[in-house]
């Protein structure tokens, strides 16, 4: 049996590539960000070719870091952005145009208009989700309406879509292998959740030729194998799922009722429902977590779209602080925000708002208002956003709550996950391994190709490393205030 797992964690900013062993320990990583566009205000976007060459980079890079060849490796596994629409030509394997990221918000009044058209009800109850330019099918739409004969080549069966773990997977095995697995494809607006196919009537909807889709298989299932030129052999490609998904997994939230918060780029928070996809009623998604030997669970969701993106914009944008770790000591140094509220509605609001017209805003500053008074409320922000999530999904699914698992460049941060609890009111746990989104895939891989016999010997690898608890403080004003400083952000622009 060979001694590792890849995994391929295809980030917003970043590629990477991480070796696991048999305890599910990080043996080695490498990392690589690549370049973000941002041709408009509210588009985002990424070039596939520099996606796909920055992988392989990570891949070969973390293999020759730890002195193993391909042969070593048992299986890759892939987590990925997920909604980020990729559209290429399958003869050349090139991109049409560049990929549009789950962020961008170019399509926002095509949204619009399928919900004034009465659209809504039909794609949430076969999809689980709500309109919104978030999701791939207006990507889609997009692309085929502004790239000169892309309709037609679509239709003839020459394009290909799919989000960035299809194009990994197709350039990884030279385009023998066109395909994604559940949790992804339910992320796309056209993937029908219940009966786990491509929707007829919402291709027809979207005006989406069926011949572009790729195939759905299981998250946990031989996909194909890398071509032998790119690591000197061939590896099994057998797991794939969408970023937090594969973090739900990694966090071995199995059983229905466990929830995790992953604080990347943006937060996202996920509960395990079970075999049951609970419509939300308080515009959460009802979403697919993975199929595993046959067996579909599903989950709720809220997503936030910024979260650690707040300490990036802090940084890079205005140059606030020279490091990210600054924020937590210039939090600390100051009782409270002093006033000071911070809503990042930087490309909108997510979950449980879903408002396309927000922007950002920080509001309650004086005369006397410091640093870290700005930095405590872009930690709170983070804490608050989510709070709002969680109450949320408490209410959809009937489910008392008790614990959050948390993971994520962020959750090193103490004092953020220590207001997390205090707001909330759960106890926060930690684990001994941050990297659950690349874990998970890691697990699902693994299992596949017998690298890990069962969930059981997975979930013996599993550790907490923290707890947070409540420490009693009162959060009222806190919270009451935050309501009103996102009331004061929202629809604030005007088309």
């Amino acid at each position: 049996m060979s001694d590792y797992i890849i995994t391929i964690d295809a980030g917003t900013t970043s590629e990477r590539a991480i070796l696991f062993d048999k305890r599910g320990q990080v043996v080695s990583t490498s990392q690589r960000e690549f370049q973000q566009f941002y041709p408009k205000p509210g588009w985002v976007e990424h070039s596939p070719l520099e996606i796909w060459e920055t992988q392989k980079f990570t891949i070969n890079d973390v293999l020759e870091k730890q002195g193993v060849s391909a042969q070593d490796i048992a299986a890759i596994g892939i987590t990925n952005q997920r909604e980020t629409t990729l559209v290429w030509d399958r003869k050349t394997g090139k991109s049409i145009y560049k990929a549009i990221v789950w962020q961008d918000r170019r399509t926002a009044g095509y949204c619009e208009e399928l919900k004034a058209a009465g659209h809504a009800e039909l794609i949430q109850q076969k999809t689980g989700l709500l309109i919104d330019a978030y999701f791939s099918a207006s990507k889609i739409r997009w692309i085929l309406d502004q790239v000169e004969g892309a309709l037609e080549r679509a239709e003839n069966g020459e394009l290909a879509f799919g989000t960035v773990d299809s194009w990994l997977l197709w350039k990884l095995t030279n385009g023998k292998v066109h395909a994604t697995d559940v949790s992804n494809a339910s992320r796309t607006m056209l993937f029908n959740i219940h009966n786990l196919t491509w929707d007829d009537e919402l291709l027809d909807l979207f005006d989406i030729p069926k011949a572009m889709l790729p195939e759905v298989k299981q998250s946990s299932d031989l996909y194909g194998h890398t071509a032998k030129e790119h690591f000197g052999a061939e590896i099994p490609i057998a797991g794939i799922a969408g970023d937090q998904q594969s973090a739900l997994f990694g966090q071995m939230c199995t059983e229905p009722g466990m929830v995790k918060n992953t604080y990347g780029t943006g937060c996202f928070l996920v509960m395990n429902t079970g075999k049951k996809a609970i419509t939300s009623k308080h515009k959460l998604l009802t979403t697919i977590a993975w199929q595993v030997n046959g067996e579909v669970s599903y989950a709720l969701e809220g997503s936030i779209f910024i979260g650690g993106a707040i300490v990036q914009w802090l940084r890079d944008n205005v140059h606030f602080v020279e490091s990210s770790a600054e924020i937590e000591s210039l939090a600390r140094s100051v009782e409270d925000n002093g006033g000071v509220y911070f809503v990042p509605g930087f490309v909108g609001l997510g979950a449980p708002h879903w408002d396309q017209y927000s922007t950002g805003l920080m509001i309650g500053l004086t005369r006397g208002t410091q640093k870290g008074h700005i930095a405590r409320a872009a930690l709170e922000a983070l804490a608050l956003q989510s709070m709002e999530v969680i109450t949320t999904m408490a209410l959809d699914s009937g489910i008392d709550l008790k614990e959050l698992r948390v993971d994520g460049g962020a959750s090193a941060n103490d004092l953020l996950m220590q207001i997390q609890s205090d707001v909330t009111g759960l106890d926060i746990v930690r684990p001994e391994i941050v990297e659950t989104t690349a874990q998970g895939a890691a697990f699902l891989a693994g299992l596949a190709v017998g690298f890990w016999e069962n969930m059981d010997e997975i979930r013996a690898i599993w550790k907490a490393d923290k707890h947070f608890s409540p420490s009693g403080k009162d959060v009222e004003k806190l919270k009451h205030n935050w309501t009103r400083a996102v009331e004061r952000a929202k629809a604030w622009v005007e088309e």
